[in-house]
């Protein structure tokens, strides 16, 4: 029985599930968004969150165990020092998942996973520039 356990497994082995998880992370903090499955999106948010948690904290101790499980520090770097700073007024809650329906070849269901601030700083940005016109 599999009874409150949270892990996803994703059918994958822990160490490629591990590396396949860092790597979404990454390629969130790196292009913002990101288009992958619903279940790969949902295992990731809760990766990500707690990255954003170490990045507030901002220790250097923080820093070495986003590092142990990011393994790239160029996004470690950039998580502290960029993304995790917008996140200082919220206490959870970083990401978002939106639904873009399903992918041609496999039917699977797609998502874009996209950090919360980073969308509303776009969205305030572009009213702005349609007000000023």
């Amino acid at each position: 029985m599999r009874h409150r356990k949270k892990t996803v497994k994703l059918g994958r082995t822990s160490a490629h599930r591990n590396e396949l998880l860092a790597n979404l992370v990454c390629g969130l903090i790196e292009h913002r968004r990101i288009k992958t499955t619903v279940a790969k999106a949902k295992a990731a948010r809760t990766l990500a969150e707690k990255m954003v948690t170490l990045g507030k904290k901002g220790t250097l101790a923080a820093r070495r165990q986003a590092i142990a499980v990011l393994k790239q520090e160029s996004h470690v770097r950039i998580l502290f020092d960029d993304i995790a700073p917008g996140f200082e007024g919220r206490a959870g809650g970083y990401t978002r998942i939106m639904r873009l329906g399903r992918r041609m070849s496999d039917s699977s269901e797609m998502v874009l996973l996209e950090w919360v601030e980073a969308s509303d700083a776009e969205v305030s940005s572009e009213v702005a520039d349609t007000a000023a016109e």
